[in-house]
């Protein structure tokens, strides 16, 4: 698997540098806690970049929450 650019992962976070690690450090979490990866990855591959991989992919996004009236 090749390098994910930074640009193509901050539009998967709304543009967010702070969303976007804060969503890559939980699923890298999950992963390391046993969770099934969401894409093809070698055993070898560090959870931190299957997460930026997951994200880049598409197939993990952020909640996004209701405001308060």
């Amino acid at each position: 698997m090749g390098y994910v650019e930074r640009e193509k992962l901050l539009s998967k976070s709304e543009g967010s540098i702070y969303k976007l690690v804060n969503l890559a450090a939980k699923r890298a979490l999950e992963i390391a806690e046993g969770q099934p990866k969401l894409i093809e990855a070698n055993a070898a591959v560090k959870p931190s970049t299957v997460a930026l991989r997951e994200i880049a992919a598409g197939k993990v996004q952020a909640k996004k929450l209701k405001q308060k009236e």
